[in-house]
């Protein structure tokens, strides 16, 4: 019988995401609670953002963390090391579709939580899947 230890990241009572390790899980849960301040920080803006935008706006700004204190530092725009793909969406690109979307509804979907994905693949699949 083979043990696993597994880190699963619960927020208000939903798993948000399982890790096999605690360092990981860690960083994934702080990652969430800076989105969760972006949020907050959004919703003083005097801007018009429903929840669900400043929500996925708060996640996008968190996620990107460290492009945002690139641009906050030296107010350029950072390297992009790999250019994407042909057809492929960024997450700035899909945040920007789902702000000026036509329809004026965002994808409300999430990915499924999968054991062992880390937030890098929760990225790319959030990127691929509003694609």
């Amino acid at each position: 019988m083979a043990v696993e230890i597994k880190y699963v990241v619960v927020r208000k009572g939903e798993e948000k995401m399982t890790f096999a390790s605690k360092k990981e899980a860690d960083a994934y849960d702080k990652m969430l609670d800076m989105a969760e301040v972006f949020s907050d920080w959004l919703g003083e803006a005097p801007l018009v953002f429903d929840e669900e935008q400043r929500e996925r706006l708060g996640m996008f700004l968190a996620e990107n963390k460290e492009a945002v204190q690139h641009i906050l530092r030296t107010s350029k725009m950072p390297e992009v090391s790999e250019p994407a793909a042909a057809g492929d969406t960024t997450p700035a690109e899909a945040v920007a579709e789902d702000l000026h979307a036509d329809s004026g509804e965002p994808d409300l979907h999430e990915p499924d939580v999968q054991a062992g994905k880390t937030s890098k693949a929760k990225s790319s699949a959030r990127a691929a899947k509003a694609a």
